[in-house]
């Protein structure tokens, strides 16, 4: 890897088209429709949502963003890593500067919900290493089998 830099990026910039590209075709591989709850690049592009970039050299390899839901919490939203670039410490980098970034802004807890099917797996098992804990759906969700809540208190 080159040098590697994380830092706030507009979800427009169009040399992050790969990372949404493959994230959205990881999310809808096995994901019904009715339980997509992933977000679009406009909808990331808005105040109360922080959205980072992690690149090496000029290379966009992992994205992600918080959320401010207005209660004190922030939403994780939209995080990937491409897969050339998992094993690379890039998933960590990105989670602990999310974190580090709703601190920041006061939060007391971050939430999040992600696919509850086997090819999630790696990603659920990711965050309860990272102390996130599963809880009850949240700023609107509703119980979806294909959905995991989860929780860190801050």
């Amino acid at each position: 890897m080159d040098a590697l830099t994380l830092g706030p990026e507009s979800p427009l910039h169009p040399d992050l088209d790969l990372l949404f590209a493959r994230h959205r075709a990881f999310c809808q591989a096995d994901t019904p429709p009715e339980s997509m709850h992933m977000m679009d690049r406009a909808a990331l592009d808005v105040p109360g949502i922080k959205f980072l970039a992690l690149r090496d050299g000029a290379r966009a390899i992992a994205m992600g963003a918080i959320k401010d839901l207005g209660d004190g919490t922030a939403e994780l939203k939209s995080m990937h890593v491409l897969d050339e670039s998992r094993g690379s410490g890039a998933a960590l980098r990105m989670l602990e500067a999310l974190i580090a970034a709703a601190r920041s802004a006061g939060h007391r807890a971050i939430l999040l919900e992600t696919g509850a099917q086997p090819s999630f797996t790696p990603a659920r098992n990711f965050y309860a290493r990272a102390g996130f804990i599963e809880c009850a759906p949240f700023a609107g969700y509703v119980p979806d089998p294909n959905s995991t809540f989860m929780r860190l208190d801050l």
